[in-house]
């Protein structure tokens, strides 16, 4: 009798495997152009078994979604446990959050790609609210994330708190997110003098900086 430990690592693995292949498929070749049959091949194993995990390419397409953005969230979290968040300032934690963006743009520039071809993948396939929930549960937690760092400036002051943490969230991130998957994807605009993307997205960063720290005029 087969260890049941032991097969359900097996299983586990098929579908790290699966995912795996279908971020770096998608992210190379766009999702539209790659098959559930195609993501298989790339592991090695048959059709049959890739349904058994995930019997529609939208769901599979989710699940990569959420697993992709929850490992690099779960990096960052990480990472800034490291630099002692509970030191931090309210400003230099939004500082931080800026440069996570900047930082993936550095350093996982597939990840950005693979971000613009599911947001109009989603949007072509009219995923339903629902079957989007993994995905959702993901950004919740970068939610969660930011506004930790609105209950510091609750606080320390360091940050604006005239704007509610849903609206500070939702300008940086649509701001941010925007640009450094937009420079990924090549879709930009080339000045005369030349292009120098992290210089832009410093300037970006500074000027939502610059928008919500507190100087001492803006009522709490």
């Amino acid at each position: 009798m087969r260890d049941r430990a032991q097969d359900a690592m097996q299983m586990e693995k098929k579908k790290r495997d699966f995912l795996e292949a279908g971020f770096r498929l998608f992210s190379e070749k766009g999702i539209e152009a790659v098959t559930l049959p195609m993501v298989a091949e790339a592991c090695g194993y048959g059709t049959a078994t890739l349904y058994r995990y995930f019997d529609k390419k939208p769901g599979f397409v989710v699940a990569v979604a959420a697993w992709t953005w929850g490992g690099m969230i779960e990096e960052r979290r990480k990472l800034r446990d490291s630099m002692d968040f509970a030191e931090m300032t309210a400003l230099e934690a939004y500082e931080n959050f800026l440069n996570s963006f900047i930082d993936t743009y550095r350093n996982r520039r597939d990840l950005l790609r693979f971000n613009q071809f599911f947001n109009i993948y989603a949007f072509s396939e009219k995923i339903p609210e629902s079957d989007m929930s993994p995905y959702q549960e993901v950004v919740d937690i970068l939610r969660e994330l930011f506004f930790s760092i609105y209950e510091k400036a609750e606080h320390d002051h360091t940050l604006r708190t005239d704007f509610s943490a849903e609206q500070m969230f939702s300008v940086s991130i649509h701001l941010m997110l925007a640009a450094v998957t937009r420079f990924a994807v090549g879709l930009i605009y080339y000045p005369q003098e030349g292009f120098d993307p992290i210089r832009e997205l410093e300037i970006q960063k500074e000027m939502l900086v610059e928008k919500f720290k507190y100087t001492g005029g803006v009522a709490f």
